[in-house]
């Protein structure tokens, strides 16, 4: 069967109370679909006007009239300030109906308590509430996502994002806060090791960063570089240099006196520091680059430094009242094993390098890190589009 691609929206009632996380664990673990793209959206009156209408053109069904008014009630600007919602691309085959399926039906599984499950995302996140006297009549409704039931729907859907997209940032600003002196923005990354295979991992990292109380006002599936990886990293090569080289040099010296039972100077082991400590760093350097990178800056051709690497990370931006503290707070330390319980490396992570994620450590380091990354710019537009040229 051929590759098409699919979308999910995640509401913003869904993203304001922190369900991001336990959605995208549920889509990640429960498909072989993959996950091409994330981008956090801000609609503008003219796409709900027209994502609205498409839904009504497709169906007369009331399902679907009752997404179309929550479309246009909830989604649209109000108060003059537009609304995160979060939009994800999926490809694979047949991922209309594989997401249609996680994400669930709305009338059948709500008509009373007795019957959710929690099967779907919608079991778990969505309310629709009827009134007593009238089944007919709904007085709540939230739907947690959406996501096309047929594939021709969501080409017509893909269409309208792309011309929505153009020109729009990477970062929402739909808030005005009563200090703005005291708002930092951080960066993460949730890293390759977590993106192996189907799993629930990157969605629950979400969900624990989601206890600091900050809001997700960026996000993008990234691709690292050789080139972007080095630059990236460049400040841990000193430090692996700094730090490793001499306990290596001092380790080669042990073992050199113990093979061969002689004892060896001060002098020579500060040459084996110099000479094979540093090799061993650069080398441990050289296995980060190609943890985050997918390539060995050695096996790179050159003509292939720029071009997007063979792993892929999430890319999450974090805004609030110390951001940088409280997210490496919830992160842990470096080193897995010395990170304190709750952590999430202490969950998650395995060792200094596969350690799940990536936070930025001070305010200067979160510019540098977003200028490397290119925040601004998200892929997900050229996707839609490359897909879109082949379909038709």
């Amino acid at each position: 069967m051929e590759q098409a691609i699919s979308y999910v929206m995640v509401t913003p009632y869904t993203i304001a109370k922190s369900r991001t996380g336990g959605v995208l664990a549920r889509l990640l673990s429960q498909l072989d679909l993959e996950l091409v793209g994330a981008q956090m959206i801000a609609p503008d009156e003219v796409f709900i006007r027209e994502y609205a209408a498409s839904l009504r053109e497709e169906n007369t069904a009331r399902t679907v009239s009752l997404l179309a008014d929550y479309v246009e009630q909830h989604l649209a600007p109000s108060g003059g300030r537009k609304h995160r919602t979060l939009l994800l691309l999926f490809r694979g085959e047949n991922p209309c109906g594989k997401l249609a399926a996680i994400c669930g039906h709305i009338y059948p599984e709500h008509q009373n308590d007795d019957s959710l499950s929690g099967e779907t995302i919608r079991d778990t996140y969505a309310d629709l509430i009827v009134s007593p006297e009238d089944p007919q009549a709904v007085t709540y409704f939230e739907p947690a996502v959406m996501t096309p039931r047929t594939q021709e729907w969501a080409d017509k859907d893909l269409a309208l994002f792309t011309r929505f997209l153009p020109g729009k940032k990477n970062i929402i600003k739909n808030i005005q806060y009563p200090d703005p002196s005291k708002i930092e923005q951080t960066l993460v990354i949730i890293k390759p090791d977590n993106w192996r295979y189907a799993s629930s991992k990157p969605g629950t990292i979400i969900d624990m960063f989601s206890r600091t109380g900050l809001r997700i006002v960026g996000i993008k599936v990234h691709r690292f570089s050789l080139a972007e990886a080095l630059e990236f990293y460049g400040p841990v090569e000193r430090a692996l240099k700094e730090k490793l080289s001499p306990s290596f040099g001092k380790k080669a010296r042990e073992l050199l006196e113990k093979e061969f039972e002689v004892t060896l100077n001060g002098e020579l082991e500060k040459c084996l520091t110099d000479s094979f400590g540093i090799a061993c760093a650069r080398d441990q350097f050289a296995q980060i680059i190609e943890f985050m990178s997918g390539t060995r800056p050695e096996k790179c051709p050159p003509e292939d430094i720029n071009t997007p690497g063979s792993v892929k990370c999430m890319i999450i931006i974090y805004e609030g009242e110390n951001a940088v503290k409280k997210i490496r707070e919830v992160l842990g330390p470096t080193d897995p094993l010395k990170a304190p319980g709750g952590t999430i490396r202490r969950e998650f992570g395995s060792n200094v390098m596969v350690n799940t994620a990536h936070a930025s450590d001070s305010p200067e380091n979160v510019e540098r890190e977003m200028e490397i990354v290119r925040i601004n710019e998200n892929s997900l537009e050229g996707i839609i589009r490359s897909y879109l040229a082949l379909r038709h």
